[in-house]
């Protein structure tokens, strides 16, 4: 009977650097899907909850993305909703953030076309196995923390990304907060969760397609079995 070995740290650092692009590339789709809004200015209501017209809503959103991009140059200016200096100074924070991810995401990318092209000289297609499970425990992780109790989660997010409390809003001097309502995150994390799931099983089909083609059932240097 051939010996069968336990998955290698490689595997789970490999997993790693795939959940790592997920996420990133989720979050960077989420941030940038401006229809998600859209749909949400309806549904949640926000022009009557906020005193606002959906016209005033959708330009002063627009206006926060198109800041939050890191190819955007200048201030953070809002074309018709007032903004304190410890709000203007919170979405600068944001931005940092946002801009984080996109260089995680780059970098990502090249370290996972560098293990695609090595494992696929060495014909070695167990990493997608791996990656795409381990992909697949964050956003089920976050997923159920979100439906447990997300007024706690939203709250934690908060206090591990910032060191201060100028989330905080108040709706007189930054009234921004009125048509950014506490579920219209609810339904960002849901898209990214979402993006990441269905990212792990693409490539969960990729690795069973590949299995299917290639007859690999071992590794090509006595790993595991698959």
């Amino acid at each position: 009977m051939r010996k069968i070995k336990r998955f290698k740290i490689t595997d789970l650092l490999i997993g790693s650097v795939f959940t790592v692009l997920f996420l990133s590339l989720g979050l960077i789709f989420t941030i940038n899907f401006r229809p998600l809004y859209y749909l949400d200015v309806k549904l949640l209501h926000i022009p009557e909850t906020s005193g606002y017209s959906k016209e005033e809503i959708i330009e002063n959103y627009d206006a926060l993305i198109d800041y939050s991009s890191p190819f955007h140059k200048g201030s953070l200016s809002f074309p018709s909703l007032d903004a304190s200096p410890s709000g203007i100074q919170h979405f600068e924070e944001v931005k940092d953030i946002f801009v984080a991810f996109y260089w995680l995401g780059a970098f990502s990318i090249i370290a996972a076309i560098g293990i695609i092209i090595y494992k696929s000289r060495n014909r070695d297609i167990s990493y997608l196995l791996v990656s795409s499970i381990t992909a697949i425990i964050l956003p089920l992780i976050v997923g159920l923390l979100l439906a447990i109790d997300f007024d706690t989660s939203f709250l934690i997010f908060h206090k591990i990304f910032f060191n201060n409390d100028y989330w905080i809003f108040d709706p007189i001097t930054d009234p921004v907060i009125t048509i950014l309502p506490s579920t219209f995150f609810l339904h960002c994390a849901f898209l990214i969760i979402a993006f990441i799931i269905i990212s792990s099983m693409i490539l969960f089909l990729i690795y069973l397609y590949l299995k299917k083609r290639s007859g690999i059932k071992f590794r090509k240097n006595r790993g595991i079995k698959i």
